[in-house]
């Protein structure tokens, strides 16, 4: 597996990216694809919220509070995150079209808990109640807060699992939610949208980072494959499709 990095891009970018990866994966122009950045203050609104009413206040409020307001391709609700968030995207090859979507999310959720376990995280999978962007896959810590979201586009050829992992600063991803949340007209519970910090405050994003490279150990992130003139060439073709 490659690790690819790329630096200097928007929010908006950074969604779009992924996209570029997952087609030159799915055309064989590289074998399955490890990428793991700490994003920009964001908020992925999933395809459903475009069509609530109170869609265009929570994409203002998203404004208000410094985050940028993207739509993402993947499935699943508004979700958040910031700097000290860290978002892994997984791209592989793949023979077989929508096929083994639910056990992917498993295996993935069980891999982070295991990962964040070796670390000292109390983490455990599964839905908690009144959590935003709601999956029974998700990533929790001690039942108390959603550290981590995931979701996955699958297309012929190729797929791409994507997850947002929540690490410092918790207030941020609290606030924003509460306000995109409430203009959604969407119930959820305050409590669950915070950090692993909350629980460990010892844990900090660049630990998380590097436990998971060294899970993954097969894609080193600190000596990344560069992305490719062709692949840089067709990243603007995929932005109108997360701009908001």
């Amino acid at each position: 597996m490659s690790a690819v990095a790329t630096t200097g891009l928007s929010p908006i970018e950074e969604l779009a990216f992924a996209r570029v990866l997952l087609d030159s994966v799915k055309h064989g122009r590289r074998g399955a694809t490890l990428r793991m950045y700490r994003p920009a203050p964001t908020v992925a609104f999933g395809a459903r919220d475009r069509f609530l009413p109170g869609f265009p206040s929570a994409v203002e409020a998203t404004r208000d509070h410094g985050f940028t307001p993207a739509l993402r391709s993947l499935g699943g609700r508004a979700a958040a995150y910031h700097r000290g968030s860290l978002v892994i995207d997984h791209i592989e090859p793949s023979d077989a079209f929508i096929k083994d979507t639910t056990a992917r999310f498993t295996g993935f959720g069980q891999d982070y808990v295991e990962v964040l376990r070796g670390i000292g995280v109390d983490a455990r999978l599964g839905e908690i109640p009144g959590e935003y962007c709601p999956g029974e896959h998700s990533v929790n810590v001690a039942g108390l807060i959603k550290a981590i979201g995931t979701a996955q586009r699958v297309v012929s050829g190729a797929w791409l699992f994507s997850s947002s992992v929540i690490v410092e600063d918790p207030d941020p991803i609290r606030a924003v939610l509460t306000d995109v949340e409430a203009a959604l007209g969407i119930e959820w519970d305050p409590a669950t949208g915070g950090s692993i910090s909350e629980v460990h405050p010892e844990i900090t994003t660049d630990a998380v980072a590097e436990a998971f490279a060294s899970y993954y150990s097969s894609a080193d992130p600190h000596t990344p494959g560069e992305p490719t003139a062709d692949e840089l060439a067709a990243l603007p073709e995929k932005i109108g499709t997360h701009v908001l």
